[in-house]
């Protein structure tokens, strides 16, 4: 049993990461600010501490085992009308934390990263040497961290892995998406079928494509959170490990629409609208090696299953 520190643990990703640590014997420090997660994700085991990363060196000591550091601003529309706060928040934070660690001996670290790193894909599915191109401050933040990770592991001995994320969805103990403003793709068709929304808009339907629509690769955050603990157990001294993390398949926007028409029973209305600016027409990830070195076996592959687990915990909180 060991302990360790989940940064952001009271966000959709944190909180079933940190549900699953609990689940497999270990003791969890949550540190949130609680900004946009919510008090009542954080596990119920968990001790909980109110603060940014920058309050981390007050709770960080030699007897932590290691941190998952999920705690970031988010949102790619927002960072490009605000970079400086994605700067200060997610780069100068990450910076602190990673600092206060080396302090305190502490020399374990996964890191939530993004997708976004890599911008408009040059062929997919995208693997780990793809080439690197944000096309906003949030996926240029994150990748700097990962840079600044790569720079601390050679270093000072750093025992890190970087999970770059493609989309997350679903739900699991309980725990699912819940922001405000909502802006992925299965909630705001989820808040259709509700009745809360009076249509999803479609934004482009003649991109290359099988449907004309985006394609994108949903993971389900439950196996999303089994590969953080397999990322603990496959971290060395001195090494920053990069892994993609995706469902390897992808599904164009209308096959998510019908995907919700067939799970909750409702007709779901679309409008389609002019394509946006910087959406890459296939984003699907190449996961292999998150398979070959952590022995990552996502196995809830299928998007009725992510769908309706979603469906569940919307329903749960509506209601």
């Amino acid at each position: 049993m060991s302990r360790y520190l989940v940064t952001g643990g009271a966000g959709y990703i944190g909180s079933v990461v940190a549900a699953r640590l609990l689940t497999a014997g270990h003791d969890v420090t949550v540190l949130d600010d609680l900004s946009t997660g919510l008090l009542e994700a954080v596990p119920d085991k968990a001790d909980f501490v109110v603060g940014g990363v920058a309050q981390a060196a007050a709770v960080l000591d030699a007897n932590y085992a290691g941190v998952l550091h999920l705690a970031a601003s988010s949102q790619v529309a927002e960072s490009v009308r605000d970079p400086e706060r994605y700067w200060r928040n997610n780069v100068t934070g990450s910076l602190e934390l990673i600092s206060a660690m080396r302090r305190t001996g502490v020399r374990t670290l996964v890191f939530s990263s993004t997708a976004a790193v890599y911008g408009e894909p040059e062929r997919v599915p995208i693997g780990e040497d793809a080439r690197t191109a944000p096309a906003s401050p949030y996926g240029a933040t994150k990748l700097a961290v990962d840079h600044m990770i790569t720079g601390e592991a050679a270093a000072h001995g750093l025992a890190a892995v970087s999970l770059r994320y493609f989309n997350v969805a679903g739900a699991h103990a309980g725990r699912g998406e819940c922001h405000h403003p909502e802006s992925h793709l299965i909630p705001l068709v989820l808040q259709v079928a509700l009745g809360h929304r009076p249509h999803i808009e479609v934004h482009g339907d003649d991109y290359p494509t099988r449907d004309g629509t985006c394609v994108r690769d949903y993971l389900h955050v439950a196996d999303l959170a089994d590969a953080h603990l397999l990322a603990l157990e496959a971290a060395r001294p001195g090494k920053h490990l990069i892994c993609n993390l995706g469902n390897g398949r992808g599904f164009t926007v209308r096959e998510v629409i019908e995907s919700v028409r067939r799970v909750t029973g409702h007709p779901v209305p679309e409008v389609v609208r002019p394509r946006r600016p910087g959406d890459p027409a296939v984003l699907v990830a190449s996961a292999d090696r998150a398979r070959e070195l952590l022995g990552w076996r996502p196995s809830r592959t299928g998007l009725d299953l992510i769908v309706a687990d979603a469906w569940d915990f919307v329903r749960e909180v509506t209601l």
